[in-house]
């Protein structure tokens, strides 16, 4: 191969995230209601065709693909990335989208679904690692422009996160979560978890459309019944209901 083929070659692999962050790079549109955002949800694929080579070389660094994501668990500093690379080839062949919930991730076979959690404020999402990144030293995640604006941190940048690794058969921590309603009016539901959003929570809202046509607005995942009783107390000081405790099979139910 040539040394302009093997050029190519590790740009491809770098993606969209790989280069170090260019100055025009910054968000896009407002998103107006980030928590109604859905997380990416794990599905059995076969592996990348072009995003999992044993190895990669990137600013004279070479970076090792992981054989397997399975119990993968890390912490670190989360950043994000934007316009800049919207619509632009991701390591994994597919085409950057700011709007969905992706992230860039150095070692993880691609794709691999991970849950972040952001430390300061125990937020979590689920994003899908398609991309490779970001390259700074002391940062183990690049999230996409979306899933920035739902885990809260597009104005500060950065982020101190745990990812772990989440399978089609377990896609959340925990199985507790806390009902606050049920509306059949999509925008009531989306406006109690705006009003949710803005209290001094440790658990973020998501919204769940069933197939009874009802919006249920919901707190958690939490992992026991120890952070239940948590969350209830910090409810009832911001002058909210302590709402309903359900322990789902599926937190889409």
């Amino acid at each position: 191969m040539s040394r302009l083929a093997v050029g190519l070659l590790a740009l491809l692999m770098t993606g969209c995230s790989g280069l170090m962050p260019e100055p025009q790079d910054g968000p896009g549109r407002v998103i107006d209601d980030p928590m109604a955002i859905p997380d990416a949800v794990p599905r059995s694929v076969p592996a990348s065709r072009y995003g999992n080579p044993e190895q990669y070389e990137v600013f004279g660094q070479t970076y090792r693909v992981m054989d397997s994501a399975a119990g993968h668990r890390e912490r670190g500093i989360a950043s994000w990335y934007g316009s800049k690379f919207q619509g632009r080839r991701t390591s994994s062949g597919e085409p950057y989208d700011m709007y969905a919930m992706t992230a860039a991730h150095k070692h993880l076979p691609l794709p691999t679904w991970v849950e972040v959690r952001h430390l300061d404020t125990d937020r979590s999402i689920v994003v899908k690692v398609n991309d490779r990144g970001p390259f700074a030293d002391d940062r183990i995640i690049d999230l996409s422009y979306a899933a920035a604006a739902k885990l809260g941190m597009l104005e500060r940048g950065t982020a101190p996160v745990e990812i772990r690794v989440v399978t089609p058969d377990e896609p959340t921590r925990g199985d507790y979560w806390i009902q606050m309603a049920a509306f059949r009016d999509a925008g009531n539901a989306r406006q109690l978890a705006r009003q949710l959003q803005g209290a001094p929570l440790s658990a973020s809202p998501v919204i769940r459309e069933g197939g009874d046509g009802l919006h249920r607005v919901r707190l958690g995942p939490l992992p026991d019944s120890a952070r239940v009783d948590q969350l209830r107390a910090e409810l009832e000081n911001a002058r909210f209901s302590p709402g309903h405790v359900i322990i789902p099979a599926d937190p889409s139910d």
